[in-house]
């Protein structure tokens, strides 16, 4: 997302700066040209606070986007400290409360607090989701008014991709293709969205692929095998470009237990593809608008999962309208959000 901003910030000819904990990772190769990549050198977050407030105060800022607690609360109270007159804005891309429920009450009780003591001193405050925002607002006992509501942008490329490799790759079992692309880890619930396959299939010749990594690989793997369904279930592993196996799919589906926003479903509606969904706490009800752009079922329910798979799989779609509603989180509509919040005021 920030390399999405980073590049609309600069097309608009502001400058960009990547203040980075430590200057390591996939994505530190991604950074577009233009853009000045600061390492502190922090190798734990209890040690940010004072190489942040050095660059503060020697680079002086307009501006500063923080993201992530609790980066968020270490950067509002840096700005603080420094004595800065940079404009803060903090955003958060998930649902803390369900994200940090296995922690335990005094790590929750302390979350709390350094959200109330923190994200009072940030000038903006941003969530992904009315569900991110309405999450926040509970745990840093503040009205949710005080919070804004900034979908995630997602690049919708225009090019056509070779789709052989991906054609390969479903194989030749023919029927219905039913896709998910998401880590494969317990927020996922992949569990069941298998449980509602193996009873589409009672009425739905398909097949499920399950493009993603993750802990529970082999757990999957097994509840395929005791679901009888295991030769219908494809799971090739981590694809960085999965837009051909959107391309060639008949159903995209989420069966998350929460998501902050749900990139892969604009990811699903820019290829004109259904979407199924679980109405869980975040994105995916406002990116569907309710239901107008497809369905969202309860969530852990097996039978409201597996009848919208076939509701949607035998109903025709206005897959151009689809392709409309992807083009509303695109990164030059974001980007223009958030410069609103970082320069309120373009020409002081």
């Amino acid at each position: 997302m920030r390399i999405l901003l980073a590049q609309e910030f600069l097309a608009r000819g502001y400058e960009v700066d990547f203040v980075l904990l430590r200057c390591q990772g996939d994505l530190v190769g991604s950074v577009p040209r233009g853009a000045r990549v600061v390492d502190l050198g922090v190798h734990r977050l209890r040690y940010l606070p004072k190489p942040l407030i050095a660059y503060l105060r020697k680079e002086r800022p307009r501006a500063l986007l923080a993201a992530m607690w609790p980066v968020t609360s270490l950067a509002a109270i840096s700005c603080y400290l420094a004595g800065s007159q940079t404009r803060v804005v903090i955003s958060e891309h998930t649902t803390l409360s369900p994200a940090y429920a296995t922690y335990g009450r005094l790590y929750l009780l302390g979350m709390k607090l350094c959200l109330a003591a923190t994200y009072r001193l940030a000038d903006e405050r941003v969530g992904v989701s009315a569900g991110v925002v309405a999450d926040l607002a509970r745990l840093a006992a503040m009205a949710p008014e005080r919070f804004k509501i900034i979908h995630n942008p997602v690049y919708l490329s225009q090019d056509q991709p070779i789709l052989e490799e991906a054609e390969r790759v479903w194989g030749t079992s023919g029927g219905k293709r039913i896709l998910t692309v998401s880590n494969l880890k317990p927020a996922k619930n992949h569990a069941l969205l298998i449980r509602a396959f193996a009873r589409l299939l009672r009425s739905i010749d398909a097949t499920l692929m399950l493009i993603g990594d993750g802990p529970l690989r082999e757990e999957l793997k097994r509840l395929a095998r005791a679901e009888g369904v295991a030769n219908r279930v494809v799971m090739p592993g981590f694809i960085s470009d999965p837009k051909p196996f959107y391309l060639t799919a008949d159903l995209f589906v989420l069966s998350s237990q929460y998501e902050g926003f749900g990139n892969v479903i604009v990811e699903a509606l820019s290829c004109g593809l259904p979407v199924v969904s679980t109405d869980c706490p975040g994105g995916p009800a406002e990116i569907l608008d309710h239901g107008r752009f497809g369905r969202l079922v309860p969530i852990d329910d097996v039978d409201a999962l597996a009848n919208a798979m076939a509701e949607a799989l035998t109903t025709p779609t206005d897959r151009e309208l689809l392709r409309q509603r992807a083009a509303d989180f695109s990164p030059d509509k974001v980007a223009e959000k958030y410069l609103q919040l970082l320069f309120p005021d373009p020409h002081s």
